[in-house]
């Protein structure tokens, strides 16, 4: 192997085992763990340790790639169950809130901006560039801070915050490219800002389409095939989703928007291992999460901070008590039964996270002047420094002061994790049966098992579930799910 190839493995290694082990302190003491990993990154990076990273292209495509396998995650992941009831809200929040977090934001930028410092020159199109790279929240730091500090929300609060943190990316994603459009197009006509609100709509209306409809075929797909190996179907999944990203953005539709909704649409339905399946998305998605930060951590030069901090910190401040409460009370105007408190608590979690910064690298790629693509980077990586350390840290005792906490007695249930010794192959087994197994009777009793092994569940082919009885009457391809020692003796 190319001594090369060794280094670079053996520094992924090391950023990996380093951000895994400051992870575990961070969440002790309530440090937001997206704001460890980006630290990691800075630590080893060119102002750090010394390695010299500076590929916004290769940034990008990793970061989209991460992004894509997030998105899709936390789409498996949620329940039609639990977004149900807030279901509303959470769209309005996702939408209509980024929306005008963003305009607030950015109409603050361009008069603010330029009254006070006389060094910084931002057109409005900038400005609101600017303010729609960072218009969007992020959910994982906030939950692991959450869940860490083992702190349960009221009132629903918890599904409306990843309903908005993980449909929201894509409606800053499309407003960051229609406006970097339109700063390349170097057009103000209205004909320009026509074309570029058709292309908004238009992505909409084709990410929502493939979304739902490519995961329903995903859903078709799964169950249809059959494939010799269990390992294979998460690996599938993963595929799927892949495809309707990309495919969705080849045929100019919103793709990040696509590949949560085909998420949702999956997690939702039933499909051949499934449990496997979610178990291998989420470490794919802490996987993802983590490459994501670190790579966006090597990029940044903290030298560069020093000239934008001024103006970081207004913006910043804007942000967290101005233009993300007003967007959020406004957008939640229709929703009057929503208390007061809840509505302030949804506003302090306008939590900033890596998706901004990789927002953020677009004006390099896109190919904007260089001063303007690093302002606008810089300023989004200060911000987000800034709320992880302000709104992160705080999100706990926040909680706790608007009396949302919720400190009841109630008992969570977790998975049960059965670890067994080396020569017990396998606790659990899903057995379909064939002609051999009902040679002697159709029926429950009539089955030979070995010592030691019981029938937990009976699942029909057409999906259906059956309580075991000795006199159920079963039928070839049935399925039966069996607790056993002797996994052997079920072959």
């Amino acid at each position: 192997m190319d001594t090369r190839t060794e280094i670079i493995l053996l520094t992924v290694s090391i950023l990996f085992l380093v951000s895994l082990f400051v992870s575990k302190a961070g969440s002790r003491f309530g440090v937001p763990v997206l704001l460890l990993f980006l630290g990691v990154g800075m630590f080893f990076g060119s102002s750090g340790l010394g390695i010299q990273f500076d590929n916004y292209n290769m940034a990008q495509v990793v970061g989209s790639i991460a992004l894509c396998i997030i998105l899709f995650s936390g789409g498996l992941d949620t329940s039609y169950k639990d977004i149900k009831p807030i279901a509303a809200q959470g769209i309005v929040l996702a939408t209509l809130g980024v929306l005008l977090t963003a305009l607030f934001t950015g109409i603050f930028i361009y008069y603010a901006v330029n009254a006070l410092f006389s060094s910084i020159s931002i057109s409005f199109l900038e400005s609101m560039l600017l303010a729609s790279v960072m218009s969007s929240t992020d959910s994982a730091s906030v939950f692991a801070i959450l869940r860490g500090k083992s702190v349960r929300l009221k009132n629903n609060l918890k599904p409306m915050l990843e309903l908005e943190s993980g449909s929201n990316d894509p409606m800053a994603y499309m407003l960051t490219l229609v406006l970097v459009q339109l700063i390349i197009s170097g057009q103000h006509e209205s004909v320009a800002y026509g074309q570029a609100v058709l292309n908004f709509f238009t992505q909409f209306a084709v990410g929502v389409s493939a979304g739902f409809f490519l995961g329903k075929a995903a859903v078709w797909l799964i169950n249809k095939i059959k494939l010799d190996n269990d390992s294979f179907y998460p690996i599938l999944l993963c595929t799927c989703g892949i495809f309707i990203f990309s495919i969705t953005d080849l045929i100019k539709g919103n793709g990040f928007l696509a590949v949560y909704l085909a998420g949702l649409v999956i997690g939702n339905s039933k499909f051949a291992h499934k449990r496997l399946s979610l178990q291998f998305f989420d470490g794919l998605a802490w996987i993802s999460q983590i490459a994501l930060f670190l790579i966006l951590g090597l990029l940044v030069n903290p030298i560069g901070f020093w000239s934008v901090a001024s103006v970081s910190l207004l913006i910043g401040v804007f942000v967290i008590i101005g233009s993300r409460p007003l967007a959020v009370f406004l957008s939640l105007l229709p929703f009057r039964k929503t208390p007061v408190r809840d509505k302030v608590f949804v506003s302090w979690v306008g939590l900033k996270g890596a998706v901004p910064i990789l927002f953020a690298i677009f004006p390099f790629v896109a190919g904007l002047p260089q001063d303007i693509s690093l302002f606008i980077f810089n300023v989004v990586f200060c911000i987000t420094l800034m709320s992880l350390m302000v709104q992160g840290v705080s999100l706990t005792w926040v909680a706790k002061f608007l009396r949302l906490s919720d400190e009841s007695d109630k008992v969570e249930f977790k998975a049960f994790d059965v670890e067994c010794d080396e020569e017990v192959k396998r606790i659990m087994k899903e057995v379909e049966l064939t002609d051999e197994w009902l040679k002697n009777g159709n029926l429950l009793k009539n089955i030979a098992l070995p010592e030691h092994t019981q029938i937990m569940m009976i699942k029909r082919e057409d999906g259906r579930y059956l309580v075991p009885n000795e006199n159920v009457v079963l039928t070839k391809n049935d399925k039966l799910m069996v607790i056993t020692i002797d996994a052997d003796g079920l072959l």
